[in-house]
């Protein structure tokens, strides 16, 4: 690990190591009855330092276990020449811990105990229990105090990715409604536009053109007439650019019968769904296709969330007085009524049917748990479509 990348928290206890090595090295000289001990307590800490120093002890696994062997074998060698030698295997507990796998660095711990008791031993110091419980204490607690910080920062890590994945979806979710909002307010717009201004340009032109026949031929105010009507007649139009500009995307380059055929593209989840159309095909307002598009959508991503289907068909039907669209699927149902006594009306179903009754039209599901499920709106057309 890089130690500029090191928070405050983890400086501490690599400071801590750092100065109870240098101690526990300095000790053992400073107590050396010859310059061997010297001489390999300082090479001791000259392997130990290089360590901290190296960049490649930093960065590579393999260079950190030849450098904590070379430790490993400095300190054996300092051990067998002097008792003191002991205590620096504490320190070496937390690197064999902190850079070995677990399955290693536990035995090693284990081993490392093992060479200090039996240097002590090898030393004739008088034995006792302090001799064997001192460095198997040191080891266990080495060994639980190593552990468990290891767990602790997987935790810490796994509550970092967390966080980090409620804010991404957070800010996708913000995205998603502000973008379903800008889609919901053009919708409302183009409605607007069409149900007032577009059909108030439409009765005015009508009514023009009723009192431009009223007229004798010849009138002078035939004329002013006739540009009324012609004024009328291009702001219609203009007003129904307006319409198109603020219809949804899928609607913006082709019919909605198009728009449904882009809706069964395969997307290599969820069921295979089929496209019809049946009737005579008319042009319908663009507040009647919005419904039936939106309405087709949710409906199918139900069908995708909720049904565990393998296939689904959406069928548009013109029937002269009327357009109906039904999305059928063979999943595993649902019960309608439960869904409409639940308390958050569950599936999009409120919204279709709003969707529906505010142009005049009825929907209705039928669905059993098992039996799939049919969705079907039934709009009526407008007298212009008619005739």
């Amino acid at each position: 690990m890089d130690p500029r990348s090191l928070t405050p928290a983890l400086r501490a206890p690599r400071l801590c190591l750092h100065l109870l090595m240098t101690g526990l090295l300095a000790l053992a000289a400073v107590r050396a009855d010859s310059t061997a001990v010297v001489a390999v307590a300082a090479l001791t800490g000259s392997v130990y330092a290089a360590g901290s120093l190296l960049p490649s002890v930093q960065r590579s696994q393999r260079a950190a276990g030849v450098w904590l062997g070379a430790l490993c074998a400095s300190w054996l060698a300092l051990l067998w020449l002097t008792p003191d030698g002991l205590w620096v295997a504490f320190p070496l507990y937390f690197l064999q811990l902190h850079l070995l796998p677990v399955r290693w660095s536990v035995p090693s711990v284990a081993l490392t105990a093992c060479a200090a008791i039996l240097s002590y031993v090898q030393h004739g110091a008088a034995l006792n229990p302090g001799v064997f419980i001192g460095p198997l204490l040191g080891a266990a607690v080495a060994v639980a105090t190593v552990l468990g910080y290891q767990a602790l920062y997987r935790e810490s890590e796994r509550r970092r990715r967390m966080v980090e994945e409620l804010i991404a979806t957070r800010a996708e979710l913000a995205a998603a409604e502000r973008h379903a909002g800008t889609l919901a307010e053009r919708e409302r717009l183009a409605r607007e536009i069409h149900d007032t201004l577009a059909q108030g340009l439409s009765s005015i032109q009508l009514l023009l053109r009723a009192a431009e026949r009223a007229l004798p031929e010849g009138s002078p105010a035939a004329g002013h007439i006739d540009r009324a009507r012609r004024a009328a007649q291009d702001n219609l139009a203009e007003a129904r650019r307006f319409v198109r500009a603020l219809s949804p995307p899928d609607l913006a380059h082709g019919s909605l019968a198009a728009a449904l055929e882009r809706l069964c593209e395969p997307t290599g989840e969820g069921p295979r769904v089929r496209c019809s159309v049946s009737g005579t095909p008319v042009e319908l307002p663009t507040p009647y296709e919005v419904a039936l598009l939106r309405i087709a959508q949710s409906a199918l991503a139900n069908t995708v969330r909720h049904a565990a289907a393998e296939r689904a068909e959406i069928t548009l039907s013109f029937m002269g007085a009327s357009v109906t669209l039904d999305v059928v699927d063979d999943g595993k149902g649902f019960d309608p009524a439960s869904v409409r006594s639940s308390s958050d009306g569950g599936f999009g179903l409120p919204a279709m049917r709003s969707r529906a009754e505010s142009l005049g039209g009825t929907f209705t599901v039928e669905s059993a748990p098992g039996q799939g499920t049919a969705v079907a709106v039934c709009l009526p057309l407008p007298a212009g479509v008619l005739a």
